[in-house]
């Protein structure tokens, strides 16, 4: 003979729901967590690339300033070689003058002999010399007036030259390659002025004209 349960006893308990309940119940959370939102995703990847465009924007700029650098780096010592006898050649510069001097007064007294020839050789060697060493003269007699090249000391009115041109050279200038060693002493013609002076006429004194 059977007994029934008893309606108020609680229901048994269960003891095991399975394994595999389980390892879902517990790996389901972790599994969502793992996986990252795909606008999350997108945005990282975003922010990676900006980050390398500005890295990659910044060594081009750096490359391009360092090969400046390097160019004008390069110009300053080409420079420095190249005019480094600047200030020795500009002190040179009145020495050819005296010589040029020497051989004029000698011309216009008319004069010969050892001397004058001595001092014609020792200005031509001078001149040579410093030719090789990149000075030059620059051009001034009819020619226009370049105030980079000449130095204007006086103007004249002419009647052969133009206006504006090199018309008398003072003293030479010189070049040193290509930039100014010392600037032409000149003078340069002017248009001639056309005032006439004023007509005189004869007249007496308070009384008019006198016979």
């Amino acid at each position: 003979m059977t007994t029934a349960p008893e309606e108020n006893s609680p229901p048994p308990a269960p003891e095991n729901l399975g394994q595999e309940s389980i390892a879902e119940a517990e790996l389901l959370p972790a599994e969502e967590a793992s996986e990252p939102p795909l606008a999350d995703s997108q945005n990282k990847e975003a922010s990676i690339e900006e980050e390398l465009q500005i890295y990659q924007d910044k060594y081009i700029r750096l490359a391009a300033e360092f090969e400046n650098y390097k160019k004008r780096a390069q110009r300053d010592q080409i420079d420095a070689i190249r005019y480094a006898n600047e200030s020795l050649l500009k002190n040179l510069l009145p020495t050819i003058d005296n010589l040029e001097r020497a051989l004029q007064s000698g011309k216009d007294a008319e004069a010969s002999g050892p001397l004058l020839e001595g001092v014609e050789l020792t200005y031509k060697q001078l001149l040579e010399t410093v030719e090789k060493l990149g000075v030059r003269q620059v051009s001034s007699t009819g020619n226009l007036f370049d105030p980079a090249m000449h130095q204007a000391v006086a103007h004249v009115e002419s009647d052969t030259a133009e206006p504006n041109t090199v018309v008398e050279e003072f003293q030479k200038g010189y070049f040193l390659h290509d930039r100014i060693l010392r600037p032409a002493m000149v003078t340069v013609a002017k248009e001639k002025s056309d005032q006439t002076e004023p007509s005189t006429q004869e007249t007496g004194g308070e009384g008019g004209i006198q016979a």
